[in-house]
């Protein structure tokens, strides 16, 4: 994107959504890390204006200073800004989605109108996903030497450390974004098909895609979230010893 900072209308809320110069994106990762925590959502909504490839560039290199297995730093990152490859990818999404609202969501949208707000999001996400700027695909790299065989269900123990070097990893992703001002989200379903997704990605066999994260400039803002209190999802020692339910004060942030 050209160095200077843009404005451009906010359809969603009638705001205005600025377009920070690389420069300044660059600067907000001073953000404080409990803001960003505290501020980070799915952000679907995103102007179709080019992302500096030096912003998602440093994205994912903070993702990389997230912990792997073993210290195996087996991740892999395919950065999707061609048109056609996005047509592809959204036209699965779109086939997923219309069997997970169909089965899953359509009378909890009906009921729910925080579910409708969200759906409406994936919805709006899905109609324009050729238009998002850059889709960064999160990969890992594990082949039948390493002990992954292709088609064999691993052991729990063994899925859980695997799937626990690609998340922390996106989360980085995620904050790095929030603090620079990008919108982002994470989504899984346009992988539905893995078959089609290594075809398509041109991946070797031991490198499987775990999922994507769409990046963009915001139309709407981040944050603040709302969250079940801590006390409600905290266990002592044994599952619904929730010792700290209406006994603690929580501190103000």
């Amino acid at each position: 994107m050209p160095d200077t900072g843009q404005h451009r209308p906010d359809p969603s809320d009638g705001t205005s959504a600025a377009v920070p110069t690389t420069a300044e994106a660059l600067a907000r990762l001073d953000m404080p890390l409990l803001e960003a925590m505290m501020t980070q959502r799915a952000v679907r909504r995103v102007l179709p204006d080019p992302v500096d490839d030096a912003l998602v560039l440093k994205c994912i290199e903070l993702a990389l200073r997230a912990p792997t297995g073993n210290d195996g730093q087996n991740w892999e990152f395919i950065v999707v800004k061609d048109r056609p490859l996005k047509e592809k990818l959204a036209k699965r999404y779109r086939q997923a989605w219309k069997i997970q609202y169909g089965v899953v969501l359509r009378r909890a949208v009906a009921q729910d109108e925080s579910m409708a707000k969200i759906a409406r999001a994936i919805q709006w996400q899905i109609d324009h996903f050729t238009e998002i700027p850059v889709l960064v695909v999160a990969c890992l790299r594990l082949g039948a030497r390493d002990g992954r065989l292709p088609f064999v269900r691993m052991p729990h123990v063994a899925e859980s450390a695997y799937w626990g070097s690609i998340y922390p990893s996106v989360q980085n992703l995620l904050l790095a974004a929030r603090a620079m001002g990008l919108g982002a989200s994470l989504i899984t379903l346009p992988l539905w098909s893995q078959t089609a997704a290594r075809r398509d990605l041109n991946l070797p066999p031991p490198v499987t895609p775990c999922c994507i994260v769409p990046l963009g400039w915001p139309r709407g803002r981040y944050g603040p979230t709302t969250r079940k209190p801590v006390e409600q999802v905290t266990h002592r020692d044994a599952y619904g010893n929730r010792a700290w339910l209406d006994t603690l004060e929580r501190p103000a942030l």
